[in-house]
């Protein structure tokens, strides 16, 4: 499926395309087990979860200030954000179809979305990360 996403310059993104941009850019602040998941059939509340986490709140902050930036360089802006504030354990920035959770690693582990959202189907990123180790 190549849904497309009509962002505030009028420019068309596809989902895979900002898909990479996510992933790529999670992974170059060093986040940690980067996982998308697609849930278009399980849910209305979009095609995509991306779920990650950070070594610390600040960490985590960062990773989703980079995923902000990064689309706003293509133009594209979340719709809403939450978590935000010092000390957040859980960032979520919902692009309408494209979900992203960024945890802390603690907070990640007891909410379990991937276990609460096994049945999605699982997106291979190998092609859009480095292996581990490699800056």
């Amino acid at each position: 499926m190549t849904e497309h996403n009509k962002n505030e310059k009028g420019t068309n993104m596809t989902q895979q395309e900002i898909l990479e941009i996510i992933v790529k850019a999670l992974d170059s602040k060093r986040a940690e087990d980067i996982q998308v998941l697609r849930v278009h059939d399980l849910t209305i509340l979009g095609d995509y979860f991306i779920i990650a986490n950070g070594t610390s709140t600040t960490h985590t902050r960062t990773l989703a200030d980079e995923v902000e930036y990064q689309l706003s360089e293509k133009g594209v802006e979340p719709l809403h954000r939450e978590g935000r504030g010092n000390g957040s354990n859980w960032v979520v920035l919902d692009y309408a179809d494209i979900i992203v959770h960024v945890f802390c690693k603690d907070t990640r582990e007891f909410y379990q979305l991937e276990r609460l959202w096994a049945d999605g189907e699982p997106v291979d990123i190998s092609q859009w990360t480095k292996p581990n180790g490699i800056a």
